[in-house]
């Protein structure tokens, strides 16, 4: 994985200046480690008439099957037995513009403190991509290169088999690009394009992709004529994303039209006299409940069970002194997104060592989940059948025993508040049932005198005078080890 930035100089301006623009001496070969491979930077030629940077990616294979978690050419699963044999050590796509990014840092943002001239100005150059993955072929190379100030684009296919004409050509191309632009832009255009040319990436596309294709697309991308199509591949056909990106770039257009700041083009709420509050979500107001319950026991290592989709794990892992998290749900997809939403495949060394997501059934003894200072079941109980309700009681309580047990469920006095909510309906279709206040607290009095534990109740969201919080949370303690464990021995 392979390419060349090229300029030509004179003695006033020399061409070796690429190095400094780039932040990569000439005379040495640099190496950097990512998180797929390494990247060279060394230097072909380098005079004061012409200078030429490479950037080499040496891809490792292994790494490769192990962070793309099996999805074939590292996202996108087009071809069998991919994630043995695939093109990513050989053609430009996701993987090499990352690495761009990551060696080519203070380039791409423009910042050269040596020739900050320099890096304001135009350069000639010349870059070179001798094996570029192109679905849409050479024609979409050239619509997406052409608009952007590139006095020459050349595209050549690449054939299947130079030996076999008759088989054609391949989907890949060479692409040499040469003209007088800033090497920030040169490089920004890149990181954009070269994964949009493959329409696929290595990685899971989360939201803050909006913002850095807004910021590496800033000056070009909002007046680009293929600007539905750029957006759309570089955020992996994600619709929401896509039209995130598609309005802010859309503002952006209309405020330069305009010779306007965008912020007062977006003027249409003026926040200085808006004074309406936004309603707090009530899984906010659970979350908040949780952390304040889990920080005032004391705890350092957490267990969320039925943890679903992540969002209290991620919570959890804001705050350091929860220093252990292990999510559980019985879901395998619930898990998977769980998984994207904490970004496990991107999480450093130190942050991943404090989270484990797990598969399990919260009815069954499980000695993994032993030894914890507290555990979560929000949102729980209530999707558990009433039969095997004493199963659940039994692991976390009888068996796991954690020092505090958190268990939030829906107040059926509530639902009369809602709305939306049909009489004599659950909130939801899986909720096998939903208690009152006085049975919640039953049934949690009845867990807490088996088990040795004492129990607390604390309202959750807005507390009705009438029909009380729409979610009841109840907080139990361990006091009783000694007594349970004498109980235990006698009935064995």
């Amino acid at each position: 994985m392979f390419l060349t930035i090229s300029t030509t100089g004179i003695p006033e301006r020399p061409a070796t200046d690429l190095g400094f623009l780039l932040h990569k001496h000439p005379d040495r070969a640099q190496t950097f480690s990512t998180s797929h491979g390494t990247a060279h930077v060394f230097y072909p030629e380098a005079s004061a008439e012409r200078c030429t940077a490479a950037l080499l990616l040496e891809v490792d294979p292994v790494a490769l099957v192990r962070r793309g978690k099996g999805k074939g050419r590292g996202g996108a699963p087009d071809a069998a037995l991919a994630q043995y044999v695939n093109d990513r050590p050989y053609a430009a796509s996701s993987l090499l513009s990352v690495a761009l990014a990551a060696v080519f840092k203070s380039a791409l943002g423009g910042v050269c403190r040596a020739l900050p001239e320099r890096a304001g100005a135009p350069l000639p150059l010349r870059i070179e991509v001798p094996a570029l993955p192109a679905r849409g072929g050479a024609e979409l190379v050239r619509k997406l290169f052409a608009p952007l100030g590139w006095e020459r684009v050349e595209v050549a296919a690449v054939a299947l088999d130079e030996r076999f004409p008759e088989w054609g050509d391949s989907r890949y191309v060479r692409l040499e690009l040469a003209g007088e632009l800033r090497l920030a832009d040169a490089l920004r255009q890149l990181y954009i394009l070269l994964p949009v040319l493959d329409d696929a990436k290595h990685y899971w596309v989360a939201p803050d992709e909006v913002d850095k294709l807004l910021r590496a697309g800033e000056g070009w991308l909002a007046d680009h004529p293929e600007r539905s199509l750029i957006t759309r591949r570089y955020l992996s056909h994600r619709w929401g994303l896509t039209r995130q990106a598609d309005q802010a770039l859309e503002l952006v257009r209309l405020a330069e039209s305009d010779d306007l700041d965008v912020e007062s083009v977006d003027n249409a709420v003026d926040e200085s006299t808006d004074t309406e509050e936004k309603p707090v979500p009530l899984a906010e107001h659970r979350r908040t409940a949780i952390l304040e319950a889990l920080r005032t026991a004391g705890a350092h290592r957490v267990l969320d069970l039925g943890c679903g989709q992540g969002q209290l794990v991620q919570a959890l892992l804001k705050d350091v002194r929860f220093t252990e998290i292990v999510g559980v749900d019985v879901s395998m997809r619930a898990l998977t997104i769980a998984s994207r939403r904490l970004k496990l495949d991107r999480m450093g060394e130190r942050q991943a060592d404090r989270v484990t997501l797990r598969q399990g059934s919260l009815t069954y003894t499980d000695k993994r989940l032993k030894g914890y200072d507290a555990a979560v079941l929000s949102e729980v109980i209530e999707h558990v059948d009433l039969d095997r309700l004493p199963a659940l009681e039994y692991a976390v309580f009888g068996s796991a025993r954690p020092r505090t047990v958190l268990v939030t469920t829906p107040n059926v006095e509530y639902n009369v508040r809602w709305e939306t909510l049909p009489a004599g309906h659950v909130r939801h279709g899986d909720h096998r049932f939903e208690w009152t206040r006085a049975e919640f607290r039953r049934w949690a009095g009845k867990v807490a005198e088996r088990h040795g534990y004492t129990v607390a109740h604390l309202p959750v969201g807005p507390d009705d005078p009438e029909v009380g919080p729409p979610t009841q949370l109840a907080v139990f303690t361990l006091t009783d080890t000694e007594t349970y464990k004498k109980k235990e021995a006698k009935a064995a």
